[in-house]
């Protein structure tokens, strides 16, 4: 491009300042390529060390700390033999391990969709419902309006049922039990323990509520045998929670529920749950006498301790208060203030058997609950035994 010579005192200021500026400037072509060049190798070094800086991290928490860590313990404690700095890395990459899974492969748990129709239990086998029973129970409910019932019975000789709200999840309060009591018998002859093993009372296992156990010198070791019988009897929490954490803790009791096919049952919190966060429904509990009775889901010398133990319970004012003296009950309740409840298998005077389950939210400590039980009782055993 050719000089200009403006005459600058002809020529606004601005005007002049451009064009001695720029105009007349020599341009660099190669600038722009040179840039970038040098922008690229930047970030080329960039990502290599944020690449050598992950590696070094890496190294220094999963492997030197650790080693650093267990030098460090043997040097100062020599005769220790344990190992305090131990990494889970599988639980680390599987946030969710301890609690969400169904199943057990290799070794390790895993999420698996639940086909309830292959479950270990079978359903229980269904004729006609008892409309006239049906009808009693629901005119007896409608005389306590503050209660809310789930009924649901089934008769062993023609199949005959009764089927009141039974699908209804209901807190299971102490009700819940029951699968433990029968998953712990699964575990022991899968050969895990035996009855006769026993587990130290801690304090961690001491829980309010029901039982004596509560209140026992920490330290003691207590048999399975013993404590399976008081958490059934008594309705003892504290052994009750030595119970799950021996056969594996809550995720293995609600994988060993799954696993039988029951759809409703969950075990979320220890004991007591006064939130009333663990969950059954009538026909859960139904189903799972059912099993224990008429199926091989435990062995015979099973069914025998926990005849036992179900035909002791200690708390004889709900289904066995409406049993005349010469009918047999092996049950288990459940209370927590605003829902109560109890399942059991009835054997009558004439030789009759069912199954009977009745649970009833109400205000807190009503003591129409009780009485809308004990009524109902009455009037299913005079319905079914006749």
């Amino acid at each position: 491009m050719p000089k200009h010579n403006y005459n600058y005192s002809q020529t606004d200021m601005y005007t002049a300042m451009y064009e001695q500026y720029y105009l007349n400037k020599p341009k660099n072509k190669k600038r722009k390529s040179v840039i970038r060049k040098n922008i690229v190798k930047k970030n080329k070094k960039g990502l290599l060390r944020k690449f050598i800086t992950a590696v070094f991290f890496s190294l220094l928490l999963f492997i030197i700390l650790p080693y650093s860590f267990k030098m460090f313990v043997a040097d100062v404690f020599p005769n220790y033999t344990g190992n305090l700095y131990r990494i889970d890395y599988y639980k680390i990459l599987y946030p969710t391990y301890n609690y969400l899974y169904k199943d057990l492969f290799l070794g390790k748990y895993i999420i698996k969709d639940t086909d309830y129709n292959k479950g270990l239990m079978v359903n229980i086998k269904q004729t006609n419902e008892r409309m006239g029973l049906k009808s009693k129970l629901i005119e007896t409910a409608a005389k306590y309006p503050e209660i809310k019932p789930s009924i649901y019975v089934w008769e062993y000789n023609g199949g005959t049922f009764v089927d009141i709200n039974a699908d209804s999840v209901f807190p299971a309060a102490s009700i819940i039990k029951l699968p433990v009591l029968i998953e712990m018998f699964r575990k022991i002859e899968q050969g895990n323990f035996t009855l006769n093993d026993t587990i130290v009372l801690e304090d961690f296992y001491r829980a309010p509520g029901s039982g004596k156990l509560q209140y026992s010198q920490g330290g003691i070791a207590h048999s399975i045998d013993n404590l399976a019988r008081i958490m059934i009897q008594n309705s003892d929490n504290s052994s009750t929670n030595m119970i799950i954490a021996k056969i594996g803790g809550m995720p293995e009791v609600n994988r060993a529920i799954k696993k039988w096919g029951i759809v409703n049952t969950r075990i979320n919190n220890w004991l007591p749950d006064l939130d009333g966060t663990n969950t059954t429904t009538a026909r859960d509990l139904a189903k799972m006498l059912y099993n224990i009775d008429k199926t091989n889901i435990v062995s015979s010398e099973s069914k025998r301790h926990m005849a036992e133990y179900l035909s002791h319970v200690k708390n004889n004012r709900l289904i066995q208060a409406g049993l005349p003296k010469d009918a047999i009950l092996l049950h288990k309740t459940g209370d927590i203030g605003f829902m109560l409840g109890d399942a059991g298998i009835v054997k009558t005077a004439n030789g009759k058997k069912y199954i009977i389950v009745i649970l009833a939210k109400r205000p807190y400590n009503s003591p129409k609950g009780k009485q809308f039980i004990v009524e109902a009782s009455e009037i299913i055993y005079k319905n079914i035994s006749f």
